[in-house]
């Protein structure tokens, strides 16, 4: 249940601190207070949308921030869960659960399994199909669950097997189209023919023809250098340092050292030479070259980034294929189950239909009982079940959805399409009336659930609020004295004006307070008649 809301800098709230306690809370005040605010408010910090527009004039941001105590809950510490919301005028949000930071569609979806708001705006949870499932299945009770656990055994059972099947090209058109693909690349890589040096020596020829002119250029410069005179002025120099190698060893080690060059250099003029004689430019060869490097950017591009790699893949293919063709016997024993489970989910999901079809006549008939209590006589609620023949979900076979007729002759129509929130919320009211006990939401807001209705109808908005606050942590605004009546708190919302700004109040009221409360919102003044008639509508609660 909510423990505590603090809201600041919404609208006329400057700074606002409730404590709201377990049973029915009821608002009422003055109009144009800040009670809708504060609905807003908890419709904010459930992950709601917000407007800038809405943050207090002069302010930069708008806080709110609540208190849950659900002891039962995985997320509490001690049994508390704080959950805060910043909203800055730059429209940056920052939500918090205890301290750790989430986005407003993880807020969304938590506070989604705490808190119902229905209001004049806030139904999303009746236009929500799935929630109808609930409605309904929650209605039938512990014998539709164990259907559907049984059900949904087979239902996992089903997916893993799909999922397998899938993995193991379970489906002969899949499977043979994926060995048709890599046999195919197998031959690619095959007729190519990679040899897993030829890349390098391939990019070697290839810049040695594209550099032909410069290195034929190169080498007759360097042929010329040396020449033949070079080598003959060696010999020359050779022979004159013999006639004196004798006289002093330095002369011998000279004469040494220049024979060596001498034979080097004759060498490396005989390398030019045969470098000149081989130097040929062939443009077939070159055109081979690039075709067969271009082929091997291709493989490469497709199957791995060297030809070890390519190489390395088509192996890995060839073992695939080996396995996929191996998988028929797994295959075939998997859609066997497959379809034995089929049969079994088909047999349960028509017992879970038929337990819907006849629920749903029960429980429609109850609403429709409620929706008379609530001043909406004309209005007959239907819930369909149609069974969906090829499809499985997880819950069954069937797509259920709540429609309404709110006019005698009208057509029936989804819920979604009713224009009038009081409609709507009264709707709602009758739904978990019937379900007040069932209904596992521990939070219900109602937002003026009692516009347009007064007398009977106001008596019976009263006994189902406080029927459905046995279970449920309920808050409620309202400007119906039968409501304020039988609240176990009532809470009184006000204005003020202070340095020339309006701001909200609320205060809880203790017994003599709500006497006049409810003798105010009864005729719009205190007197005596006012007092006695609220005090005759408080006394019928202790009954």
């Amino acid at each position: 249940m909510i423990t505590n809301l603090h809201i600041k800098n919404i609208g006329i709230i400057e700074d606002l601190e409730i404590d709201f306690n377990n049973g029915l809370n009821v608002l009422t005040g003055e109009t144009g207070a800040g009670k809708t605010l504060i609905i807003g408010s908890l419709g904010i910090i459930s992950g709601g949308r917000f407007s800038k527009e809405m943050i207090r004039k002069g302010e930069t941001n708008s806080y709110v921030e609540l208190c849950m105590y659900e002891p039962e809950s995985d997320y509490s510490i001690d049994g508390n869960i704080i959950i805060s919301r910043e909203i800055n005028n730059n429209g940056r949000n920052m939500c918090k659960i205890n301290g750790r930071m989430v986005t407003v569609n993880e807020l969304k979806d938590f506070m989604s399994k705490f808190i119902e708001i229905h209001g004049q705006n806030d139904n999303q949870n009746l236009f929500d199909i799935k929630e109808h499932q609930k409605y309904l299945d929650g209605f039938i009770g512990e014998k539709i669950d164990i259907l559907k656990k049984e059900y949904l055994d087979y239902y996992n059972r089903y997916n893993e097997i799909n999922k397998e099947l899938k993995e193991n090209f379970g489906d002969d058109k899949e499977r043979q189209r994926k060995i048709d693909l890599l046999r195919y690349q197998i031959k690619e890589i095959d007729v190519a023919n990679l040899k897993e040096a030829e890349e390098d020596e391939l990019e070697e020829k290839r810049k040695t023809i594209l550099n032909t002119e410069k290195i034929a250029q190169s080498l007759n410069e360097a042929d010329l250098a040396i020449g033949e005179n070079t080598i003959d002025l060696l010999s020359t120099s050779i022979r004159a340092l013999e006639k004196i190698e004798q006289i002093d060893k330095k002369y011998e080690q000279t004469v040494s050292s220049l024979k060596s060059v001498y034979y080097e250099l004759q060498e490396i003029s005989k390398d030019i030479s045969n470098y000149k004689e081989d130097m040929y430019f062939d443009e077939e060869e070159r055109n081979e070259i690039e075709e067969r490097l271009d082929l091997i950017y291709d493989l490469k591009r497709k199957y791995g980034n060297s030809i070890k790699e390519i190489l390395e893949y088509n192996e890995e293919v060839k073992k695939e294929i080996d396995k996929i063709e191996n998988l028929e016997e797994r295959n075939n024993n998997l859609k066997k189950e497959k379809e034995e489970i089929k049969s079994k989910m088909n047999e349960i999901a028509i017992q879970i239909h038929k337990l819907r079809k006849d629920n749903a006549i029960k429980l429609s008939s109850e609403i429709n009982k409620n929706l008379q209590d609530l001043e909406m006589k004309n209005a007959k609620i239907n819930i369909h079940v149609d069974y969906i023949e090829d499809e499985f979900y997880s819950t069954g076979k069937d797509k259920i959805e709540i429609f309404i007729s709110t006019n005698l002759g009208e057509d029936e129509k989804e819920l979604s399409k009713i224009a009038s929130g009081g409609e709507m919320s009264r709707v709602m009211l009758a739904i978990k009336a019937v379900l007040a006990n069932i209904d596992e939401m521990p939070i219900l807001v109602f937002d003026e659930i009692d516009t347009g209705i007064s007398g009977k109808a106001a008596n019976k908005v009263a006994e189902k609020l406080s029927k459905i606050a046995k279970k449920h942590q309920v808050l409620c605004i309202s400007h119906l004295p039968n409501i304020a009546a039988i609240a176990d708190y009532n809470y009184f919302i006000s204005k003020n004006v202070k340095n020339e700004r309006t701001n909200t109040n609320i205060k809880l009221l203790n017994e003599n307070e709500v006497i006049n409360e409810i003798a105010r919102i009864s005729s719009g003044e205190i007197n005596d008649a006012t007092i006695k008639y609220a005090t005759e509508l408080r006394n019928k609660k202790a009954c």
